[in-house]
């Protein structure tokens, strides 16, 4: 198993930043990369429901959400069609924590994987930098003070 992590500083409260980040089919209003979102089976926001993902460079992704726990301000998901990430296995968890001393948010996203041993390293960073990190940008630019 392999796992890829960002995290960032966001200058706005971790309620506003997680009543961005909380709303299940709302990826797309925020993050770059994903240009449409889908909710193909469930409720969007309770456990079980299935997001359908169209990604901006092409292709899409489904992703179900398996825990959303609002007092700790996170929710994890797993794929359950990986579109084309060379992935086995996918999960993902996303949570917002206050800064307290500054009014601020820190947001960290965070995978296991699963896949081929030599897909793994660059998988890892293309989650890190390419999706996580550009998310966590989206938002910090979102909230500029």
């Amino acid at each position: 198993m392999a796992r890829a992590y960002a995290s960032g500083v966001v200058n706005a409260s971790a309620d506003e930043v997680w009543s961005v980040i909380r709303d299940f089919n709302g990826l797309s209003g925020w993050h770059p990369a994903i240009e449409g979102s889908e909710i193909t089976e469930g409720t969007n926001d309770i456990v079980g429901a299935v997001r359908t993902l169209a990604l901006a460079g092409g292709g899409s992704v489904s992703e179900r959400l398996l825990a959303v726990d609002d007092t700790d301000r996170t929710y994890t998901y797993e794929f359950t069609d990986p579109g084309p990430f060379p992935v086995r296995t996918y999960r993902s968890t996303i949570r917002v924590a206050p800064v307290t001393d500054a009014g601020a948010a820190f947001v960290e996203w965070s995978c296991w994987f699963d896949a081929e041993a030599a897909d793994e390293p660059s998988l890892a960073k293309q989650y890190a930098n390419g999706v996580y990190a550009t998310g966590i940008g989206a938002l910090q630019s979102r909230f500029e003070r």
